[in-house]
């Protein structure tokens, strides 16, 4: 019998696309009906224009890119809503050798301690511009992407002003572990599996990671094309059924060397499946022989990772404003708020039974541990979701939380 439904998917070579992929290649799709077609692209700016053109219905997306499409800071407007988040963590910080050599001389340990990182990583940078040397550049995957704004958030809390004291550039993530090794670039954040690529070659040094700056944070989502979704709301319905089973099928910890084949194909990441076990495991090596276990490094299911919490949204529209990528304003907010769609995701996974929470945002940094919350269905428990820096961030105190901001960046 043919599928019911033809879905066309963009997606990166980054592991964290795994639960697109594993829908498509292990038959979770097809078992919904649905006959999805997966095209890998090079830059996270080809699959944002192809999917404002209609080449794509939908795609493996930056969290705040589907923001940055709505409040028209893309070329080609595009209305793209979230209602499906594809896990939670899964990118690191990774420096040269050479870098790393001069934050160690000022403290930094290979323990991913995001504040003594930031310590060294902020006296080496004052001691290179007292020597007239040139700020070190680092690289991030897009303007509008959560590695921009989490890299950006650890340097200002750690007293680094990112406009001024470095260089931030733009790089595809299959390039930025052969720009660091050519001397391109002295530092990148990216999503794995291209952090340990660097060290596996040799050539980079994994400092901290997204999952202690701010911990179970959001990463890569399904953005949709709102046209698309509003004309075919059984075919995304069944989407988002098939991307549930295949998330839970990526979160158990039988199938990893399974999923790791999978990914590891010519046409998904190329790499081979040894270097995709540190995001399956949370093990990992950081360089120079140390290596370290990172609680929920990544994850595809555990901890309501699939639900699109507005206050996920809301708090990469905070970043948006903080760095002068969008002017806060009454209708700004309220198209960030309207990204990210909870209603969606309830209504196709309520005939299955499973946990939904019981609200569609919650009080980012609060957690300290696990904590079970209200929900439908069956219970559910979040993670501990604490920033490094001990800072909460409240979605229903959005004025106050801007404020606060603008004015660390006045002091600094």
């Amino acid at each position: 019998m043919g599928a019911e439904h033809q879905i066309t998917a963009g997606f990166m070579p980054l592991f964290d696309s795994a639960v697109l992929v594993a829908a498509g290649e292990l038959g979770f799709a097809r078992r919904e009906g649905i006959d999805l077609t997966l095209h890998r692209e090079t830059s996270w700016a080809n699959i944002r224009d192809r999917i404002a053109i209609g080449h794509f219905h939908l795609a493996h997306l930056l969290g705040p890119m589907p923001l940055a499409c709505n409040l028209g800071l893309t070329p080609l407007a595009s209305e793209t809503i979230v209602p499906f988040s594809l896990g939670l963590g899964g990118n690191c910080v990774t420096i040269s050798n050479a870098v790393w050599e001069g934050m160690a001389a000022h403290g930094a340990a290979p323990d991913l301690d995001p504040a003594r990182a930031g310590a060294a990583l902020g006296a080496l940078i004052h001691e290179r511009a007292a020597a007239g040397h040139d700020p070190l550049r680092f690289a991030v995957v897009h303007p509008h992407s959560g590695h921009n704004y989490e890299l950006r958030y650890w340097l200002a809390a750690c007293g680094i002003d990112p406009q001024r004291e470095i260089e931030i550039v733009i790089v595809p993530p299959p390039f930025m572990a052969d720009a660091l090794a050519a001397g391109r670039i002295d530092g990148y954040c990216v999503g794995e599996p291209w952090n340990s690529a660097a060290v596996a070659a040799g050539t980079g040094h994994i400092v901290t990671v997204k999952a202690l700056l701010w911990r179970n944070s959001p990463e890569k989502v399904v953005g949709v094309r709102k046209a698309w979704a509003e004309q075919s709301p059984e075919a995304l319905a069944a989407l988002l059924r098939a991307l549930h089973h295949s998330a839970r099928w990526c979160q158990d910890p039988a199938n990893r060397a399974e999923l790791a084949d999978v990914m590891a194909k010519a046409g998904f990441l190329g790499l081979p499946p040894a270097v995709q076990m540190p995001i399956l495991t949370g093990h990992l090596q950081l360089g120079g022989g140390a290596d370290l276990d990172i609680d929920d490094f990544f994850v595809p299911f555990d901890k309501a990772a699939n639900f699109p919490w507005k206050s996920h949204a809301l708090w990469f529209y905070t970043q948006m404003v903080r760095w002068g990528h969008v002017a806060h304003t009454p209708d700004n907010l309220a198209i960030a708020r309207d990204c990210y769609r909870p209603d969606l995701y309830r209504s196709a996974l309520k005939p299955l039974g499973v946990a939904l929470p019981g609200a569609n945002s919650k009080v980012e940094g609060a957690l300290k541990v696990a904590t079970a919350v209200g929900a439908t269905g069956a219970g559910l428990v979040l993670g501990p979701d604490g920033f490094f820096d001990g800072q909460i961030f409240d979605p229903d105190q959005i004025e106050a939380y801007v404020e606060k901001q603008k004015s660390a960046r006045a002091e600094a």
